[in-house]
């Protein structure tokens, strides 16, 4: 193995994912709402505001759980 080689986990460490969400999905779809209703009205704009602000403040909540639910030794290295 050569020194340059990047360096590889041990074996049965734990490395963690987060799970499937339809948070990036919604997010997504708030932001396009809020852009075409720039261009085609109050009602879609505002939507689209309320659904982005919404799924960005549960989107971090979410991540802030999961990270206090983390083992404390994970991030020792």
């Amino acid at each position: 193995m050569s020194t340059l080689d990047p360096e590889t986990p041990p074996a049965g460490e734990h490395i963690h994912l987060p799970g499937p969400s339809l948070q990036p999905v919604l997010l997504a779809l708030g932001i396009t709402l809020t852009l075409v209703g720039v261009t085609t009205g109050r009602f879609l704009l505002l939507a689209g505001l309320i659904l982005t602000v919404w799924v960005t403040i549960r989107w971090i909540g979410d991540t802030r759980r999961e990270m206090r639910a983390l083992p404390e030794d994970l991030d020792e290295h």
